[in-house]
């Protein structure tokens, strides 16, 4: 079959899943208006899916290797200012991230492999995951049983990139970290409260709160390695409801992120060690929780090669290459990647013109779905030819 003609056949039917999930966006791990389209798309194609976890999981084929293909399809918990006509209507929830188009996407492809199963030389994984937003959803299927039953051998995801640059474009890294690690933290402090007039009989939990931040700024700057990058962000600060009342508690929000698996385990435990120091010093306490732990992205480069060699058998118009791209951004696809052979790619969904002036993650952002074929094309096209050469 070629992939590439099929799924320009079916270039409207993937419009419509993506612009059913864009309208009807859900954030987090429950996703259920998302979950029960995909289940009765699959079944509608002859597919027998079934839950995983959180999400929905699925095969084609029999026996031989495994291929597992990706797709994310969670929101972000946010406004849509697109303009579009099948925006999201709830002004809190939007897909601004494109995993809207990764959901459709791999939905087509799977009917296509489906059409054509009798010559697959093994067997297709399909993996529609929640969550990617929070970090939780792989992690989620994963203990759920997603890699196995069969047993996963490697596993593809690709991701769409908007912004002014043409469709065709492939971005990808066969050599280091792709994406940074994620570890999200919250700071809970524990003060005393008082009158804002006798400060002296509080433990001021926002003062503590000040200095924390501070000095977790000073772990970038003189205790990780230069040749390492690194990113903490300090999002969230909360305390107090009043101007003349010193509050009992405080609380810090934050992620780091770094592309070297040895830094981020010294900074994860001295963020740890300066916050309850910093507390101590001024009379208070906090307690440490972890929101999110994602390792650094690091894709396989020989399966990174060998999947661009089948992408480049197909005839995509504008195609091109941009080798090395790394991001300072973090993907809870690199949990898979932890355990299995993996790579995972960027394709634009760009305009060369003005609607290309937002970037993800921005409510006006716009995708151009001239994307929708190609992606589902490269899905389907590399797990055959994948599963031909490994048979």
């Amino acid at each position: 079959m070629n992939y590439y003609e099929r799924a320009l056949e079916l270039k409207d039917e993937i419009i419509a899943s993506r612009r059913f999930f864009h309208t009807n966006a859900e954030v987090g791990l429950n996703m259920p208006k998302a979950k029960t389209y995909v289940m009765e798309q699959l079944k509608a194609y002859g597919i027998e899916p079934q839950e995983c976890g959180h999400g929905v999981m699925a095969t084609i084929g029999k026996g031989g290797k495994c291929i597992l293909l990706r797709a994310d399809m969670d929101a972000l918990p946010m406004p849509e200012e697109s303009g579009e006509k099948f925006a999201c209507p709830t002004g809190t929830e939007a897909h601004a991230c494109g995993h809207d188009f990764h959901a459709a996407m791999l939905l087509t492809a799977a009917k296509m492999l489906k059409e054509n199963e009798k010559d697959l030389n093994g067997t297709v994984k399909l993996m529609f995951q929640p969550a990617e937003e929070t970090f939780e959803g792989s992690r989620d299927m994963i203990e759920a049983g997603i890699l196995e039953n069969p047993a996963v051998d490697c596993a593809l995801a690709y991701h769409v990139s908007p912004g002014q640059m043409p469709i065709g474009l492939v971005m990808y890294n066969s050599k280091n970290t792709m994406m940074f690690s994620v570890d999200g933290f919250r700071i809970n402090i524990q003060g005393k409260g008082a009158h804002g007039a006798y400060p002296h009989a509080s433990v001021d939990p926002i003062n503590i709160g000040v200095h924390i931040h501070l000095a977790l700024q000073e772990l970038i700057a003189r205790e990780a390695d230069p040749n390492a990058a690194c990113v903490l962000t300090v999002g969230k600060f909360a305390a107090g409801a009043a101007a003349n009342i010193i509050p009992d508690t405080a609380v810090l929000e934050g992620t780091l992120r770094t592309n070297n698996a040895e830094v981020r385990d010294k900074l994860v435990r001295r963020i740890k060690e300066v916050a309850q120091l910093t507390a101590a010093v001024y009379g208070g306490s906090v307690e440490i929780e972890t929101l999110s732990s994602v390792p650094p992205l690091e894709c396989d480069g020989a399966l990174t090669e060998e999947l661009l060699s089948y992408m480049r058998e197909l005839p995509i118009p504008g195609f091109a290459e941009y080798s090395g791209i790394s991001a300072s951004a973090s993907e809870d696809f690199a949990t898979i990647a932890e355990k299995v052979p993996s790579t995972f790619m960027y394709l634009s969904a760009g305009y060369e013109d003005e609607r290309g002036a937002y970037s993800a993650h921005n409510p006006k952002v716009r995708f151009n779905e001239d994307v929708c074929p190609i992606g589902a094309a490269y899905l389907a096209h590399c797990a055959s030819r994948w599963l031909e050469k490994h048979q």
